[in-house]
């Protein structure tokens, strides 16, 4: 199977995970410029190697966007087999790279192995630790096979926050949803803490859907990295309301923030949106989304 020529201005893109909070976000982001491909779980079933096979080649892509992952957060509804799924999903993409240009894939921090969290991790602290965690291991393996295998870049964001999150237990999103209702934020503890906007990260992604980039993998991380308790002052100020902010447990966490000099080496003019305004931003949208928050969701601190 020959990759997709091209013969228009945009690209065909395959973004999996179309359902997911990062997911949505980009088939919105992509679908004005691009043909934009998002098959549902029950239209491509990506722990089916042949189905996958099938599917990329009466559907041949110039990128394929994997965003797709097994979840381990505390609210998945089965966090169990993150290593077998993860990287069966993984595995099921690249077999098939004749069909498609190049394949961005969405890594994150749990690479450089959760026990072993130091301040602004660049992307040489990689392999220094394995992963203790299913999740952290599966992408560990993700990425030592990304180191060898051409056309494929890993983007590595920390902590992402936007519309279509969870906000039951994403933290930004949470304070927020709780001021709204007038509600106390809450912390379980203090942690210095490095996330980025869904949007700031999609334009990261937009630039290598064009450009192969000279490293097999970037840092997606802020040049700000912020205390979550400043984050809650941040959300606070927006909702123009004196709600309280609990902490649980007193003193700091283990910090969770890297380095993005790669990046910004790779991407010049790239600049990332303050995080007082993307706060203020997403604030604004739950404002004028109130409907869709369920309150019942806010009642316990998961």
């Amino acid at each position: 199977m020959r990759k997709r020529e091209r013969y228009h201005t945009g690209l065909r893109i395959l973004i999996t995970g179309g359902g997911g909070f990062i997911g949505r976000n980009a088939v919105e982001y992509f679908r004005a410029g691009h043909d934009v491909l998002a098959p549902s779980h029950a239209e491509l079933e990506l722990l089916d190697a042949a189905a996958v096979q099938s599917y990329l080649r009466s559907h041949p892509v110039d990128v394929v966007l994997h965003c797709a992952v097994r979840p381990g957060h505390r609210n998945a509804s089965d966090p169990t087999d993150q290593l077998n799924r993860n990287l069966r999903m993984f595995f099921n993409l690249v077999r098939n790279r004749s069909c498609f240009n190049r394949l961005i894939c969405l890594g994150s921090g749990l690479v450089y192995g959760m026990e072993h969290y130091r301040p602004r991790m660049d992307e040489s602290y990689f392999d220094r630790h394995v992963p203790p965690d299913e999740g952290g291991f599966s992408k560990y393996i993700i990425a030592r096979t990304i180191e060898r295998t051409d056309d494929i870049v890993e983007l590595r964001p920390f902590g992402v926050f936007g519309k279509y999150e969870d906000y039951a237990i994403r933290f930004i999103s949470n304070a927020i949803c709780k001021a709204l209702f007038d509600r106390p934020i809450t912390l379980r503890r203090n942690r210095r803490f490095d996330y980025v906007s869904v949007g700031d990260l999609l334009a990261v992604i937009a630039h290598f859907l064009e450009h192969e980039g000279r490293h097999k993998a970037y840092n997606v991380t802020p040049d700000r990295t912020c205390e979550l308790l400043e984050l809650a002052e941040m959300v606070r100020r927006a909702s123009g309301t004196s709600v309280p902010i609990h902490v649980a447990q007193e003193g700091m966490s283990v910090e969770y923030s890297g380095s993005n000099a790669r990046l910004k080496e790779e991407i010049p003019s790239l600049v990332f949106t303050p995080v007082e305004d993307a706060v203020e931003k997403l604030f604004g949208w739950y404002r004028d989304h109130k409907d869709l928050i369920n309150p019942a969701l806010l009642e316990t601190d998961r």
